[in-house]
């Protein structure tokens, strides 16, 4: 690959990471196809970045060749879908070559969550005496409290955050903002830290993001993951949890809480409710639970 694509796929790479919060065996997958498809369009001359949806297809045929398993090529697909709609959402290509590019049908698996008694054993391991933890503990319970994206939640200015009325103005992928309010202990944290903490920590940088790291610049995503790595360990979860995992726990307990399918999509930012309705799955143990303790046919 040029340099360029190098670009793009160690950003793709860290979105994989960061965002998506894939294991490493999963992103080194990802990240294969992308070269499998590369090494093809380079023997037909083309550039993995600037192609059409027939260059996508004509690879595609040749993977069937293989005789490949159904998962092993529904996971192509989905990595070339991911990449696109990285480059795509990133502004570096205009026209999708993946649209409605069809993938062989397998179960989705669920995304992990924290359970609520573990949302409060992670709360309760940050030393709020400490300036950057006091730091962390605001910035992963505004994560918590919003559904925000670890992106969106590095990428808050302080003109964000309307602190009176308890609401984020978020500029979500693809460039669409929604308004997303915020709890309690959300707005006390956000109080002390905007007001006390934030100074200490960026000095004399005259930043706007709201959550900064000791440069002075904004907190990186990767940061973000390390850091919650800590805490988690800290906390004794035993799980594999990345920022992503606060947005899945966010959703999952508004369900739990019979919230309306479609306010929760309003608050997550998705386009389709479908991709809302996995929280269903996710919620459904306990809803059934309460379902067969308290409806009078049960």
């Amino acid at each position: 690959m040029n340099a360029k694509k190098n670009e793009v796929v160690r950003d793709f790479q860290e979105y994989l990471e960061v965002e998506r919060g894939l294991s490493p065996n999963s992103i080194f997958s990802y990240l294969s196809d992308i070269n499998k498809l590369d090494r093809f369009l380079v023997k037909n001359e083309k550039d993995i970045i600037h192609i059409e949806k027939i260059d996508i297809q004509s690879f595609l045929r040749e993977e069937t060749k293989k005789k490949l398993s159904t998962r092993t090529r529904a996971r192509v697909v989905a990595s070339l879908r991911q990449f696109y709609n990285f480059l795509q959402q990133n502004h570096i290509i205009n026209t999708n070559p993946m649209e409605n590019v069809e993938a062989p049908k397998i179960e989705k698996s669920l995304p992990d969550f924290l359970t609520r008694e573990e949302i409060r054993q992670l709360f309760s391991v940050f030393d709020v005496k400490d300036p950057l933890e006091l730091r962390d503990k605001t910035m992963f319970e505004l994560l918590y409290s919003s559904g925000l994206r670890i992106s969106e939640g590095c990428a808050l200015k302080l003109g964000d955050i309307d602190l009176e009325n308890m609401m984020i103005n978020v500029k979500g992928k693809g460039g669409r903002e929604r308004l997303v309010p915020f709890g309690e202990i959300a707005y006390e944290l956000l109080i002390e830290y905007i007001e006390k903490i934030r100074v200490k920590i960026c000095g004399r940088s005259h930043t706007n993001y709201v959550f900064v790291s000791r440069k002075g610049g904004a907190l990186s995503r990767k940061s973000a993951w390390r850091l919650l790595k800590k805490y988690i360990s800290r906390a004794k979860i035993n799980k594999n949890i990345t920022p992503h995992t606060l947005r899945h726990s966010f959703a999952t307990h508004l369900i739990q809480n019979n919230a309306n399918l479609r306010a929760v999509q309003e608050l997550l930012g998705h386009i389709d409710i479908s991709t809302t309705q996995i929280y269903t799955h996710l919620a459904s143990p306990e809803l059934k639970q309460a379902h067969k303790k308290f409806h009078p046919r049960s």
